[in-house]
């Protein structure tokens, strides 16, 4: 039997190339195992082991029908039909195989739009070879169209011949789709080829075609091995994604109606089964595709609204506490508080926050306004709205009459001054609440700026208070601001000047110094207290340039005095805030050596409330003046707290008592005996120390104090403060004759008044 004898050898071909390729694939599974450079993954594995199970299947399939072909002499039918089991079953195993390695059918549905691609595209092709060349060159070498009703041989060949004609489709969809996968998608449609020729090799008893379709298949299945393993070692990206291959499609179904048109003017004029089966399967393929990318479509909205949706949520909810956030809240406001019922904004803030993340660290500072955010969750009424603006900073915009609301603020603020309970201990925090009604606004903006100026007085007056907001704290905010930025050129403008009050010595009252005391005028403003621009200067961070400012021009007067023969000092008052520079003393040296002024002829004045601050700095700082040859004074003894030990301790050469200890008290003859200035004196002389009394307005308090021994005093009773040139007259005067001296006293005392003082609280108290 001839084909018989074309049956061994082809049997032996693909077993040998089933052999080569399996080994081939096998290695690139057990390379592709754990390896972060395949595109596929444990896909991609399964994918090789499963092509390496192809050409096997295939082998075994030739083998046995040449096998029971030459043991029993079984007709080619049966043959053929053996071999075209195995040649479908190997084309299928080599398209899902290559479809894992590539990651095509990572999903069923990307796997089957593949499939569904390669129908259209097999059937497209099929057609329009069916109708514009196998049917034609029948006719015309036949004479007659090809019978419907072919033989069983043909129905068996047709089998493997039509799934390789889908895989062919489907490779051919895969790599128009990546140019990536060209090689490999060429090397499996190669094989398929082979493989489909097989059977009509067998049935066709023509033992060298069998040979040479056999050796096709072998020399595919290698080279698909080859190429296959070697692509994804090359590759360090991931497979492509499944994209529409519609106008792939489209253009062969155009094809398809080309053929069918021609078809039915210049052909037969008939529509025949296989147009019909050929549109069927064409239509089916395409209205499953249609359904799939409905599907998608589908689900693609419902993803899209879902995200849509938790986007909005977390765009609206802060994500450490849970609570809404400032998006929240204007949202709200303008959706529901415009025209609709009354509402209050309070404005809640946590008092000294920061020092709970600098000793503590965040994440107690995290667990903290977690707890903050369940107390006001828990404790707000039902509707109203707790919010996180930001920080420590919360709100709760509540539906109620300012009154009502107030009562549920001092609930909450109660609430939020509670110990936290936190990992490592207890958390003691006090919160301060501004309160702002809708009608104090006409507009959300202003809402919110009222609630956060109630928040502001609210820690201005003392904090861990409810305040609520009142016009003039709005009136008082303006000015501040523009108060602090008018500042900011004061000096530059030249609004800033030094007057001086007198330091005299008793009982003679002789002048022998000086406190040079920082006045502004504004030619807007007018003239600007300082007890309300030094302490604007204080938080504002301008106090260093004030500072400076003064520093120099006592400098420069006193130069001029001593210059004149004056034997004078001049006292300046320092914010706490320059004493933590570390180059403060330096500085006040070089200004010295730069005005050519003694050391010992300035005295800086620090006040008793820095000095209980800071105790440790303001030692080292105050040496350092010293060593300079600076003299310091500890201004406003007596008003604060600090300790009568730390005068043996504190670098100081002078001690100002307090204007509270030497004010006249009670009615009559005991109205000038304030007990506590003589105790202040004594211990000053026994300290070694310098004592001046500020504040002498009467003359009765002149007599008490030089019963009491004290050498200098300081108040209007000896002068209030003046420009600099009546200070000089004041110089001249106790120069002069006794009767020029009362003359020019007098002229002084009508233009000295240049606004009552506080010194100490002037510089450096705030």
């Amino acid at each position: 039997m001839p084909v018989v004898h074309g049956l061994v050898p082809a049997a032996a071909s693909v077993a040998v190339a089933a052999v080569l390729c399996a080994i081939v694939l096998l290695r690139a599974a057990r390379r592709s195992k754990g390896s972060d450079t395949r595109p596929a993954g444990d896909g991609g594995r399964r994918g090789y082991l499963t092509m390496a199970a192809a050409l096997p299947v295939g082998a075994l399939a030739l083998g046995g029908a040449a096998l029971d072909a030459v043991t029993t002499g079984a007709p080619p039918l049966r043959l053929g039909a053996a071999v075209a089991v195995g040649s479908a079953l190997s084309i299928l195993l080599i398209l899902g195989g290559l479809l894992g390695v590539l990651g095509a059918a990572d999903s069923g549905r990307g796997l089957l739009r593949h499939i569904l691609d390669g129908l259209v595209i097999a059937a497209s092709v099929f057609y329009a070879g069916w109708t514009l060349v196998i049917e034609p060159l029948h006719r015309h070498y036949v004479g007659n169209p090809i019978p419907l009703r072919l033989h069983a041989s043909c129905v068996v060949a047709a089998g493997p011949i039509l799934v390789g004609a889908v895989a062919l489709g489907v490779f051919v969809a895969v790599a128009l789709q990546s140019p990536a996968v060209r090689g490999q998608c060429l090397a499996a449609a190669v094989t398929c080829l082979s493989a489909s020729a097989l059977p009509t090799a067998v049935l066709f008893h023509h033992p060298a075609l069998t040979v040479v379709s056999a050796a096709g298949y072998a020399l595919g299945g290698l080279v698909l091995a080859v190429v296959a393993a070697a692509a994804p070692r090359r590759s360090r990206h991931p497979a492509e994604p499944y994209r529409d291959g519609l106008a792939v499609s489209l253009g062969l179904v155009g094809l398809a109606a080309v053929a069918c048109v021609v078809h039915l003017l210049f052909l037969d004029g008939t529509i025949d089964q296989i147009s019909v089966a050929t549109a069927v399967v064409i239509g089916g393929a395409l209205a499953a595709q249609q359904a799939l990318a409905r599907m998608d479509l589908r689900g693609t909205t419902e993803r899209l609204a879902n995200s849509e949706a938790h986007f909005r949520l977390m765009a609206h909810t802060d994500p450490l506490t849970g609570l809404a956030n400032r998006r929240q809240l204007l949202a709200t406001l303008q959706d529901e508080a415009v025209g609709g019922p009354p509402c209050v904004l309070l404005s809640v803030d946590l008092d000294g926050f920061k020092n709970i993340n600098d000793t503590r660290g965040h994440d107690v500072g995290d667990a903290v306004l977690v707890e903050v955010a369940t107390r006001l969750r828990t404790n707000v009424r039902p509707g109203d709205l707790a919010v996180r603006v930001g920080g420590d900073e919360f709100a709760v915009l509540m539906w109620a009459p300012p009154s009502e609301a107030t009562a549920v603020a001092e609930r909450l603020l109660a609430v939020l001054c509670r110990p936290y309970e936190v990992e490592g201990g207890l958390v003691f925090l006090s919160a301060s609440v501004g309160l702002a009604g809708c009608a104090t606004a006409d507009s959300i903006e202003g809402l919110v700026r009222n609630a956060d100026v109630a928040l502001r007085f609210a820690k201005q007056r003392g904090k861990q208070r409810v305040e609520q907001y009142d016009l003039a704290y709005d009136q008082w905010l303006h000015r501040r601001t523009d108060l602090e930025h008018e500042l900011r050129g004061a000096v530059d403008r030249g609004e800033l000047m030094l007057v001086y009050q007198p330091i005299v010595r008793l009982p003679e009252g002789r002048v022998t110094g000086v406190e040079a005391l920082l006045r502004w005028h504004h030619p807007r403003l007018g003239t600007v207290p300082p007890d309300e621009f030094i302490p604007l200067a204080e938080e504002a961070g301008l106090i260093n340039r004030l500072g400076a400012f003064v520093l120099h021009e006592a400098c420069h007067q006193l130069s001029r005095w001593i210059v004149d023969g004056h034997d004078v000092h001049v006292a300046v008052n320092v914010s706490p805030r320059e004493l933590h520079d570390p180059e403060y003393a330096r500085r006040v040296a070089d200004v010295l050596h730069g005005h050519r002024v003694p050391p010992e002829r300035l005295v800086i004045e620090v006040t008793e409330h820095a000095v209980a601050q800071d105790v440790q700095q303001l030692v080292d700082r105050l040496t350092a003046l010293r060593a300079a040859g600076v003299r310091v004074a500890l201004d406003d003894f007596g008003s604060g707290y600090s300790s009568l030990g730390q005068l043996r301790t504190l670098p100081v050469d002078i001690l100002k008592i307090d204007r509270t200890l030497v004010a006249p008290i009670g009615t009559g003859s005991a109205r000038f005996a304030p007990p506590l200035a003589d105790v202040v004196v004594q211990l000053g002389n026994r300290l070694g120390l310098d004592v001046v009394a500020e504040g002498i307005t009467e003359v009765g308090q002149h007599r008490v104090l030089e019963e009491a021994g004290c050498r200098y005093a300081q108040g209007d009773l000896f002068g209030r403060p003046m420009p600099a040139e009546r200070v000089e007259a004041l110089f001249r005067a106790v120069e002069a004759p006794p009767r020029e001296r009362d003359t020019e006293l007098d002229e002084s005392a009508k233009v000295q008044n240049v606004g009552s003082v506080d010194s100490g609280r002037e510089m450096g108290q705030s």
